[in-house]
Formats: structure tokens, sequence, C-alpha cells
């Protein structure tokens, strides 16, 4: 098996520590290739600011985080989501992100009604497509784990995400995250007929006993997910960007940062 792609660093795995400056001047530092900020510390440093910085730094941007949340109450929530993702695709387009990652929101407050949300995941989605691929930005669609479907995401296959791609044409692919996808027996299937629609990899690793499934992750290597397995698959269908780690966890945002970005850099090399 070959050597992972491009290290990157995704913002929120540093998140109680670092802002997006420090994170920059990090990965500038550790020899860390990319970065992938997610809006509050990009808008918290001035997205001109950032984009300057992040090339001065000479980094790539292997993707911003994150769009979506279209599902809403009131037909004025989901304009005002639609407008934010408008807002998300400017800041995109200014940091020559490889893609805006869509994590595309669960049920709205109150609500019980599974396929009326994903039908306003649908309608948002159409409603930007015109706009991004205008501004030469890729919208990757992430499914995320089947536990996070009432409150983060209706969207919980690869399969269903590749539905959407096929439907929103042209400037629309996925984001591959390891920990929300690893348990699904079509797996491979689905990394076949995304082939070069894979705009974003992201690993982590699933922890057994996991104590919280939302802010517990672990190190590639620390779990049961076949993190170098699934690499192989992604890259078999053309995948050649960047590997990028995204760390929710409590344990590691209270330890040291360039500790993090030490361990990152060796199980990047051993276990992804």
């Amino acid at each position: 098996m070959g050597v992972a792609g491009p290290l990157s660093l995704n913002t929120v795995t540093v998140k109680e520590k670092w802002g997006l400056a420090e994170c920059i001047e990090g990965c500038a530092r550790h020899g860390i290739a990319g970065i992938s900020p997610w809006r509050d510390v990009l808008q918290a440093m001035g997205v001109e600011k950032a984009a300057r910085a992040i090339r001065d730094a000479g980094l790539s941007v292997s993707g911003l985080c994150r769009g979506g949340m279209f599902p809403a109450a009131d037909a004025a929530g989901r304009a005002a989501a639609i407008e934010d993702n408008r807002r998300a695709i400017a800041e995109a387009h200014a940091l020559s992100a490889a893609c805006l990652v869509m994590v595309c929101g669960g049920l709205p407050a109150g609500s019980k009604d599974l396929d009326g949300a994903r039908h306003m995941v649908r309608d948002g989605l159409h409603a930007i497509m015109e706009e991004a691929r205008a501004a030469g930005v890729t919208i990757a669609l992430e499914p995320l784990h089947p536990m996070t479907c009432a409150d983060r995401s209706v969207l919980s296959t690869l399969g269903q995400a590749l539905d959407l791609c096929d439907e929103l044409g042209a400037g629309s692919g996925v984001a591959l995250d390891v920990y929300h996808v690893w348990w699904d027996p079509a797996l491979r299937a689905g990394i076949e007929r995304a082939g070069k629609r894979i705009a974003a990899f992201h690993v982590c690793d699933w922890l057994v006993p996991t104590t919280d499934t939302v802010f517990d992750r672990g190190l590639p290597g620390e779990g049961v997910i076949d993190i170098p397995g699934i690499r192989a698959m992604v890259e078999a269908g053309g995948y050649r960007g960047h590997t990028e780690v995204e760390i929710l966890s409590r344990r590691w945002w209270a330890a040291d940062p360039d500790e993090v970005l030490e361990n990152i850099k060796r199980r990047h090399a051993s276990d992804c």
C-alpha cells in the first residue's frame, strides 16, 4: 500500500487552544501541507486576512467546513439557511478551497417528518448550485453516521449522497469521512460509484468503547477503522487530494496542540 496523500489539518482538531492564525503557523512549522478551516475561526480572523496568511504560509485549503443546515421550521428559516450557504460559497472561493463541505442538517425543532427534512435539503442544494458553479466551488456532500440523523444530517449514507450528486450535476461531489461511513456494508460499491467525485477524505478513528459518539474520536490507528483499506479504495477511484485529519475529541482538545500535530504526523505515516 502506498504512502497516504499530503496531510491536512482540520482546525476543529485543536479548536480549544488555537485560533486560525495559530493553526496556520502550526501547520507551516510542522510541515503539514494543508489546512481546512471551520467558518467560525475563519470569520473571527477575517476572510481576507486568513486567505493572505494561508497563501503566505504556502498551504493548500483542502476544504471549508461547513455549509448546509438547510431544514428549518418555516420558510424564513429556510431562506436564511440558503443565504448563509451563499456566504459560505464566497468564503470558499476567497480561500481557493478544494471544496465546501456540506453538513446538510437534521430534523427541524419539533418535527418528525424525515422525508420533509430531506426535501428541504434537496431544495436548498438546488438553490445554491448555480452560484457555486459560477464561483468554481465544489459542493461536497458529507454523509454522517445515522446516529446524527435527528440533529445534524438526514443524509446518512454515501449512496444517498451520490443520488443527490447525480441530480445536482456538475460542481457537486462528496466528502468522505471514515468515522461516518466505515460501518456501511455498501461502502466499497459506493466508493467505486463515486470515483473522482470524492472531493475530500477525512480521517480519525472509532474508539471501543467510545464515551461520546460525537466528541470522542481517536487518532488514526487508535480504534477499529481500517483507514488504509478505505484510503486504498478511494485512491483506486482516482482521488489524489489531501488526507485531512478531523478529530472532535475532548481528550485531544485538552492536549498541547503541538503534541497533537506531532501525533498526527506520526499516525499519518503509519496508520493512514
